[in-house]
């Protein structure tokens, strides 16, 4: 309201306190005239009341008023799930609707804010958060209203409702349909850790609205291995699924159910489970043929490591040797050769032979078993001493079929140092050893200390990461089937360990030979890395026998892609992928290995529910007097300023709340009577009242 506007004004000549005084004292002296006579009564009060009323100096205070306007909040749903359907398409409408005949209407104040922000994906809804910033410097009376357009799934809606009733009628339009269709996979319980070897236990549950009427559904279970299996499951009820966990680290699993035709979103029709997998200890077979410096070395790196169990044998005496000893008096145990590799072998994670050669003592049957282990998912390491290169030689045994090293018949007694080869310096067991000053990925000499002795091997397969004497392999790494096998053709490393010319990082370079063979994933040469960064999937592998790779995507809507790793300074080859939605990413190499990525958690509240309501909103609507339309009954709603209306909407309309509110610009004080009028006056009242008791005696 624009103008001036009059109303009346007190401004006392004397202090308040004293006005009381006076006041009293004349209560006090008409009081007594009551007592004497009831005749000058009104005469004695009329006086007293307008002497009070010239001390109070009444006045006409002149204000120049100017109206201010109301402020409006439309809050505008960007998140995940108003981009299903037909939700995106009726939110830009009514928000254009909208906007116009807001901006038609003189004294109001829009404001509109979109939440989450542009390219931001956000595990929940919260609208509520960005309207204390809003009206943060605006007074409530001035406050004309909040309108939400959303599907309603706010996940942050205050549980006192009344205290949003300061912000005005409070209103949201529903941008989905009625009686939505959608099915999706509720993980209950996840454990994150498993031990390898072992299962865990996931719960979940299929849930469908209500108007989808079926009674079970089918379920696809992808294992880490990639295989499949399907089963029926009743809906709405939880169900228990046993995962094995066959690999340390990252073991990825698949759960998806069956689509419905029509369902909002296939988004949350799939669940992918991470377990990490950890050994509870780590069970080493070391078979060492004959008592060497050796020995001691392999037996203190692995009994230093409280997370291994070691089963350590050394033949000491050979069928074949003769002496006078009776064998009662032998305080040596027979080799339990049937209880290790036919009972047992399965039970261990790692067999290591150190040095070992045929002596009859081993039948040929139980090499049949190692290698038939190894192909199965075992792990073998082979340390080679000169036995190796003559006619005693395991690798004349089926372990031929598993190590990718065969010997040439040479045994090199000649100084050397184990030299990382090129595709040494790029694989992760050997490509940031440390010794002194020299790092593997540079080409210099080593600092380490030379071996004095080496296996010459001719390379059957596998890769070479060092070389000795003459660039010949030293150490081969290879993949059989489904296990791992190493192979050391020296039995030199324990120079390393006594500090020979400076000693080297033998426990290291064990170390990590060891959890290669044990597929420890960060020093898988091939394995595909997946990093998730906020909103960015970082996509990575080692540049190791290739300078390229082509990877597939399939995106949380099952669209797929594909795009190309390239080569960074830091040694990887690596895309980064800006993730467009919330939910599981899968990604593929050309070896078929897949990994996956979670944007947002296992179950993000933004798509564990994606039924458009008004149900949660409800407490806050009813408070404030708002209520809901829904776009699809309604596109471009009407949109009413109201004052003091006891309902701010109905089926087509939504109402926002005028408040009249105005800034004062001008005082102007005007005085009712001047001051000498005043004191005439009441000099006539005074004499008139004299004058009239004057009568009654």
């Amino acid at each position: 309201m624009d103008g001036p506007a009059l109303r009346l004004h007190f401004s006392p000549y004397i202090d308040e306190v004293w006005l009381i005084v006076f006041a009293v004292a004349g209560a006090l002296f008409v009081a007594a005239a009551f007592w004497r006579t009831r005749r000058a009564l009104v005469f004695r009060a009329v006086t007293l009341a307008l002497f009070i009323l010239i001390l109070m100096n009444p006045s006409l205070l002149s204000e120049e008023r100017k109206g201010v306007s109301d402020v409006a909040v439309v809050v505008v749903d960007r998140s995940a799930s108003q981009t299903m359907g037909k939700r995106t398409e009726r939110t830009d409408r009514a928000l254009a609707s909208v906007k116009e005949q807001l901006e038609e209407i003189d004294g109001l104040d829009l404001r509109i804010i979109e939440a989450p922000e542009t390219g931001s994906l956000e595990n929940r809804t919260k609208l509520f958060d960005v309207l204390d910033p809003a009206f943060a410097s605006i007074p409530q009376q001035r406050r004309a209203g909040v309108i939400f357009i959303s599907d309603g799934q706010i996940h942050d809606v205050p549980q006192n409702a009344g205290q949003f009733t300061q912000y005005g009628p409070v209103s949201v339009l529903l941008s989905g349909e009625r009686n939505e269709k959608d099915r999706q996979i509720v993980i209950t319980n996840a454990p994150s850790y498993g031990l390898v070897g072992q299962s865990v236990d996931v719960k979940y549950k299929i849930e469908d609205t209500r108007n989808i009427g079926a009674s079970s559904a089918v379920v696809t279970f992808t294992r880490h291995d990639g295989s499949t299996e399907r089963f029926n499951v009743p809906v709405n009820t939880e169900q228990t699924l046993s995962l094995p966990i066959e690999n340390s680290g990252q073991n990825v699993f698949e759960i998806e159910v069956q689509k419905v035709d029509g369902e909002l979103t296939y988004a949350n029709n799939k669940a992918a489970l991470l377990v990490n997998g950890v050994r509870d200890r780590l069970r080493v077979l070391l078979v060492s043929g004959k008592p060497h410096a050796g020995g001691r070395t392999w037996r203190d790196l692995l009994t230093s490591d409280p997370g291994v169990d070691l089963v350590h044998f050394t033949i000491l005496r050979e069928p074949q040797k003769l002496d006078l000893t009776p064998q009662d008096e032998l305080s040596l145990i027979a080799f339990p050769f049937r209880e290790l590799f036919e009972i047992k072998l399965y039970d261990f994670d790692l067999i290591i032979f150190d040095r070992y050669h045929l002596n009859r003592i081993l039948p040929n049957m139980y090499f049949d078993n190692i290698a038939k282990y190894v192909e199965e998912g075992g792990a073998f390491l082979e340390a080679s001493g000169p036995s190796f290169a003559g006619e005693d030689s395991i690798y004349m045994t089926s372990l031929m079929s598993i190590l990718p090293g065969s010997p040439t018949g040479d045994v090199i007694d000649r100084p050397f140092k184990p030299t990382p080869t090129d595709l040494g310096r790029r694989h992760p067991v050997t490509d940031s050893l440390v010794w002194g000053d020299y790092h593997s990925k540079d080409k210099g000499v080593p600092s380490w200390g030379r071996w004095l002795r080496q296996v010459d091997l001719h390379r059957e397969s596998g890769d070479v990461l060092m070389n000795g004497v003459d660039g010949k392999p030293l150490l081969i790494l290879d993949r059989v089937k489904k296990g791992r096998v190493a192979q050391i053709a020296s039995d030199q490393i324990w120079l390393w360990s006594r500090g020979f010319e400076s000693g080297g990082p033998h426990a290291e370079l064990l170390r990590r030979v060891v959890h290669w063979l044990m597929k420890e994933p960060e020093l898988d040469e091939r394995a595909l890395s997946v990093l998730v960064d906020r909103n960015t999937i970082i996509v990575r592998k080692h540049i190791y026998d290739q300078d390229k790779e082509t990877i597939k995507m399939t995106t949380p809507d099952g669209q797929s892609s594909t795009f190309n790793l390239t080569s960074t300074p830091e040694g990887w080859l690596e895309h980064k992928v800006s993730a467009s939605a919330l939910g599981i990413y899968a990604f593929e190499d050309s070896s078929g290995e897949r990994r996956y990525a979670i944007i947002g958690d296992i179950n993000p509240p933004e798509l564990f529910s994606v039924k458009t309501t008004s149900e949660k909103l409800e407490p806050v609507l009813t408070a404030s007097k708002g209520g809901a339309v829904w776009l699809s009954d309604v596109p471009e709603p009407r949109v009413r300023l109201l004052s003091n209306s006891r309902n701010y909407a109905g089926n087509n309309w939504v109402g926002l709340r005028r408040n009249n509110d105005y800034t004062v610009t001008g005082v102007k004080d005007i005085p009712l009577m001047p001051e000498w009028m005043s004191l005439l006056l009441l000099f006539c009242v005074l004499t008139f009242a004299w004058w009239r008791e004057g009568q009654f005696k």
